[in-house]
C-alpha cells in the first residue's frame, strides 16, 4: 500500500462530516478523461508512510470525525490491518472506489470496517469497458453495486463527460443500477467533468467543461430510477 497523500481536512469527501482524505496510489482503470495517477504524486510530493498517517490521526481526535480513502482505486492495494487502527481510534470511514473488488469490498463491510461508500459507475453496462479504458469484469462492478447498495450511508456517481453521457445514456445507467440492486438505490450524484489539469487522454482537454444546467437536465432524466439524484458542478 502507498500513500501518495493526504488531504487534512475536507467537507465534502464525506459529506456531513469533517473528515480527511487519504489518497492511495494507483488504479487499475485507465478512464481518459481521469487526471494522471501521478498527478497526486507532484500535487503532495513524496507521500506519507502509515505511521506518519495515524500519528497524524491520533493528533486530530476530537477535530476531525471521520476519513475518507480515495485514490486511484484504493481497494487496489488497501491494507485492512491498517483500515483497523484507523477504526480503532474511533473514526467513521468512507471508501471511494470503482466497484472492481468486490471480494476486498465484502470484507470491509463484513468486518464492520467501514461506514459509508461512493461508488464511481462510469457509463451503462454495454459501454463500460470503452469509458473505463481497459476490459472490465462487469460481474465484479454488478457484486459491488450489491454489496454497496446494502449499506445504509452509500451513493452511486457518475462523471459526466460529453462524448459518453446523454439522457438516454443516463436512463441506461439508471435502469442498470435499479435491476442490478433489486429495488430503487438511494443516491445518485452526477459530477460534471472540468477540462483540466493533466488527463490521461490529452484529446479530453479539448472536451468542453460540463455545465450545472446539463447537470440538471441530465437529473431530470433519472429521476425516475433514484430516490434521490443530486448534482456536484
Amino acid at each position: 500500500m502507498k500513500i501518495a497523500g493526504l488531504q487534512k481536512m475536507t467537507l465534502v469527501d464525506y459529506p456531513g462530516e469533517v473528515a480527511c482524505t487519504i489518497f492511495l496510489f494507483g488504479c487499475n482503470f485507465r478512464c481518459g478523461f481521469c487526471h494522471n495517477p501521478d498527478l497526486v504524486i507532484r500535487k503532495f510530493g513524496k507521500g506519507f508512510s502509515e505511521e506518519e498517517v495515524l500519528e497524524f490521526l491520533n493528533e486530530r481526535k476530537g477535530k476531525l470525525d471521520a476519513v475518507c480513502i480515495s485514490g486511484g482505486e484504493p481497494l487496489m492495494s488497501l491494507d485492512l490491518d491498517f483500515v483497523r487502527k484507523i477504526k480503532d481510534l474511533g473514526y467513521k470511514i468512507k471508501i471511494d472506489t470503482n466497484g472492481s473488488f468486490p471480494e476486498v469490498l465484502g470484507k470491509l463491510i463484513n468486518d464492520s470496517l467501514i461506514d459509508a461508500v461512493a461508488m464511481d459507475v462510469k457509463s451503462c453496462r454495454e459501454d463500460y469497458s470503452k469509458v473505463a479504458g481497459v476490459e472490465v469484469d462487469l460481474g465484479k462492478i454488478e457484486e459491488s453495486i450489491r454489496l454497496v447498495s446494502s449499506l445504509e450511508n452509500y451513493e452511486f456517481r457518475t462523471t459526466v463527460v460529453g462524448r459518453f453521457h446523454d439522457v438516454s445514456e443516463m436512463k441506461a445507467i439508471g435502469r442498470w443500477l435499479r435491476d442490478v440492486c433489486g429495488k430503487k438505490p438511494k443516491k445518485f450524484f452526477l459530477q460534471g467533468f472540468k477540462s483540466r489539469g493533466d488527463l490521461i487522454d490529452k484529446s479530453f482537454l479539448k472536451e468542453r467543461n460540463i455545465s450545472e444546467d446539463y447537470l440538471n437536465e441530465l437529473k431530470e432524466g433519472v429521476g425516475e430510477f433514484f430516490d434521490e439524484v443530486g448534482v456536484r458542478c
